[in-house]
């Protein structure tokens, strides 16, 4: 019978621990140089209100040339 219970127990910790590691996500953000925004980029509040504009949750400035680039949860 003690046989029996570990057997179960092993296989429910088994289960737990498949199920646990199959839930978790994760978080994607897509981005996308914004359309609006004019200009070289210095200031990420000014690009993130632009790219809000434009349907984005933020932005960012990247590269060499100082571009706006906006990002969202994809």
């Amino acid at each position: 019978m003690a046989g029996f219970t570990k057997l179960v127990a092993t296989i429910l910790l088994m289960l737990t621990l498949i199920f646990s590691t199959g839930m978790i996500a994760e978080a994607r953000t897509c981005e996308s140089q914004s359309r609006r925004f004019k200009g070289l980029c210095f200031s990420k509040s000014n690009c993130g209100s632009v790219c809000h504009t434009e349907g984005f949750s933020g932005g960012h400035c990247r590269g060499l040339r100082r571009r706006c680039f906006c990002t969202r949860h994809c």
